[in-house]
């Protein structure tokens, strides 16, 4: 794996005025990331690891190519969930906040209009409401495929998770 090719190059390409993009920057400059590629199939684009590394697919990018706004994008994607900590970024709720923050920022600069799937998914809020957390789910999956297996995370931050899990039986007493 090359090994902090493009860290610089990143973050130089980022909009530090873009309201997504600002705060990630900050966490960037506190944080020692490493940045490095892999390949790895095709429906991967890049992962985020414990340990503050970003891998991005080395079937996509590459070093010494111009950064465009889909790479910044997914680049601000897995800082997002770096900056989420392991058990929010493997919950759904960490994955509609990173979607929402990478694709608000590619559709931004790029001029493009998203897809309506994509529309219908930077709609949603940002809450911890099992309701909408379902449907940033499916949207994830339409969007996706199947193959993307955000129904294999819980809906909400693995300790909220499981407080709203133990607590069934007192909703069920109140209903």
């Amino acid at each position: 794996m090359e090994r902090n090719f493009w860290l610089d190059d990143l973050i130089a390409a980022l909009r530090p005025d873009d309201p997504d993009a600002a705060p990630l920057l900050a966490f960037l400059r506190r944080r020692r990331v490493r940045v490095g590629s892999r390949r790895m199939a095709r429906h991967i684009g890049a992962v985020w690891l414990p340990g503050s590394w970003i891998v991005l697919n080395a079937r996509y990018w590459q070093p010494g190519r111009a950064v465009s706004p889909e790479l910044a994008g997914l680049f601000l994607h897995e800082v997002c969930h770096l900056r989420q900590g392991v058990t929010t970024a493997l919950s759904v709720y960490g994955e509609l906040e990173a979607w929402q923050l990478g694709f608000r920022y590619t559709y931004r600069h790029t001029g493009r209009t998203p897809p309506p799937v994509l529309r219908d998914l930077l709609a949603l809020p940002l809450a911890r409401d099992r309701d909408v957390l379902r449907e940033a789910r499916r949207l994830m999956q339409v969007y996706a495929s199947k193959a993307y297996r955000a129904d294999l995370l819980p809906l909400f931050p693995w300790g909220d998770e499981l407080r709203w899990r133990l607590g069934w039986w007192k909703r069920t007493l109140v209903e």
